[in-house]
């Protein structure tokens, strides 16, 4: 979870980038900038998110992106350093509400500290209802709670 003194780094989107077309259904285009930025952003996000509110991959990369000033922020690397800070978060007791963190549409994290099991619990606390769809989990109505 270490910064690189060589991040933030602002690029022109090309075909040839692995999250190009994850970026391109967010609206980006090829030769638009984009920016890669230290987990530490992204974690600072991720802990920005109070109690009864909630943030997907997608909302944390138009903040990203807003913030740098460019039409969009890679959602690859972005969702990497989300999962690693949840779970560094878990290894370490730290405060920071991972689990806040959804995936695109309000969908869980597989990928999280203890599979769904933990996300669903912490949720759940919290006062969210989390529906199964097919294979997968997500918070029921999420849009309503998210972060603006």
């Amino acid at each position: 979870m270490a910064d690189k003194p060589s991040l933030p780094k602002i690029l022109k989107l090309k075909k040839k980038f692995p999250c190009y077309n994850t970026m391109a259904k967010i609206g980006c285009c090829e030769g638009d900038k984009v920016v890669l930025v230290n987990p530490g952003e992204v974690e600072a996000i991720m802990k920005s998110v109070p109690k009864g509110k909630l943030i997907t991959i997608y909302e944390i990369c138009k903040k990203i992106a807003k913030k740098h000033k460019v039409k969009g922020s890679c959602s690859l690397t972005n969702g990497i350093f989300v999962m690693q800070a949840a779970h560094a978060a878990v290894e370490t007791n730290s405060k920071l509400p991972w689990w806040r963190t959804l995936k695109a549409d309000g969908f869980l994290n597989e990928k999280y500290p203890g599979a769904y099991n933990l996300q669903i619990k912490l949720l759940k606390k919290e006062g969210y209802k989390i529906i199964k769809r097919g294979k997968k989990y997500s918070v029921k109505d999420f849009e309503r709670n998210l972060v603006k």
